[in-house]
């Protein structure tokens, strides 16, 4: 399982730290690592798009006092947005309030069809639910259009005005080096939504969108991996406000990151599972047949006579189910021999007459073995 970056170290903050120190470990890091000021390094975008989502989760008190009492485990449940997918002009759009009026970077404006954000949860599941398949109920907060304004952000009954910085346009022109060159930014006043709002909506605050709680039933197929999505298609937020007023366009998708519970007796590789049997040194010697445990139930094992300490037997069609073809793999069971710590009198008896049986052998073959320890060595 991928191990999470803690997001106090991504900022670099104290876990004490203040709202403010930690808006402004953002707005310093996400200068630092901006792509258009490190082009074609991709850690560096990576770095990026990692602050922002440390930042939208410590910047929130409740998705915050989550994390701090659960970890990442307690933010399953109150998704936040997949900036890992999202474009770097839509990240500094949505924390426009952060970064005034700096854009994206070059001015570009926002590529491609206007698309809502896409959000991301977690589930997590055993190892005989990823034998089967599951089904999980989500719950979590999206923001949606304003039903009382429209998404418009206005109170019911007015408009919203032309926003007389950028000229109804949504962006500005900005002039640097004694006018040598010019760069287009979105409008720190009205956010690129090319209009300000006079007498705001009293549910959405103006904003034209609201937070509202939406509960899915996800299935997740048979197979499935640890780290892998369920991508649930228009279960997203709607395209921004500085886009679409009243939401109109796709929609982005909710993006369920499956988390595979550690099992206590199996491991996996694949569709393939290994597990460790327990047996005695006569069951070795002299063959036995051994209750196994599989996911499935319960197995027979017949163990061969002369097994020996780390041998393999695999199980056909013990193991997991392929995600496409549902073919399963096969369990490899690694034999591991154990000697008893304590015999009885009867026990030691016997294994002292065998000793003495066994030890003319030793005894016999140490030479030639000792030739083949001395070849491997030597070659």
């Amino acid at each position: 399982m991928p191990t999470q970056r803690d997001y106090y170290e991504v900022l670099g903050v104290e876990r004490t730290a203040s709202g403010d120190e930690i808006k402004r470990a953002y707005r310093r890091l996400a200068m630092k690592w901006h792509p258009d000021r490190n082009p074609g390094n991709t850690e560096a975008e990576v770095e990026f798009k990692a602050c922002a989502e440390a930042y939208e989760v410590l910047n929130d008190p409740e998705r915050r006092a989550r994390y701090d009492k659960h970890g990442h485990a307690g933010l399953r449940q109150t998704p936040g947005h997949d900036f890992r997918s999202m474009h770097v002009e839509d990240i500094f759009s949505m924390f426009q309030d952060i970064f005034g009026g700096m854009g994206g970077g070059g001015g570009g404006g926002r590529r491609g069809v206007a698309r809502g954000y896409d959000l991301e949860t977690e589930v997590e599941l055993t190892l005989e639910e990823v034998l089967t398949g599951a089904e999980r109920e989500v719950e979590f907060k999206r923001l949606d259009v304003c039903q009382t304004c429209t998404g418009s952000g206005a109170k019911p009954g007015s408009k919203p005005a032309s926003c007389p910085t950028c000229g109804g346009h949504g962006q500005v022109q900005q002039t640097g080096f004694g006018g040598m060159f010019r760069m287009v930014t979105t409008c720190p006043n009205c956010r690129g939504r090319r209009t300000v709002i006079t007498d705001k909506c009293a549910d959405c605050r103006g904003q034209g969108r609201v937070p509202l709680q939406r509960k899915l039933s996800v299935k997740i197929p048979a197979g499935i991996s640890d780290g892998q999505v369920v991508r649930i298609t228009g279960e997203g937020e709607p395209p921004p406000p500085e886009v679409s007023a009243t939401g109109e366009g796709p929609r982005g998708d909710l993006h369920v990151v499956v988390r595979v519970r550690d099992h206590e007796r199996f491991e996996r590789e694949g569709t393939t599972l290994v597990t460790v049997q327990p047996i005695a040194f006569a069951q070795a010697a002299l063959g036995a047949t051994i209750r196994l445990k599989t996911l499935d139930g319960e197995h027979d094992l017949v163990v061969e006579p002369g097994t020996q300490h780390g041998d393999v037997y695999p199980i056909a069609g013990q193991g997991l189910p392929d995600l496409r073809t549902k073919k399963r793999g096969d369990l490899n069971v690694i034999m591991q021999l154990v000697v008893p710590r304590k015999l009885t009198e009867a026990q030691r008896k016997l294994l002292t007459e065998y000793a003495s049986t066994e030890r003319l052998n030793v005894n016999r073959d140490a030479p030639s073995l000792w030739k083949k320890v001395k070849d491997t060595l030597s070659g």
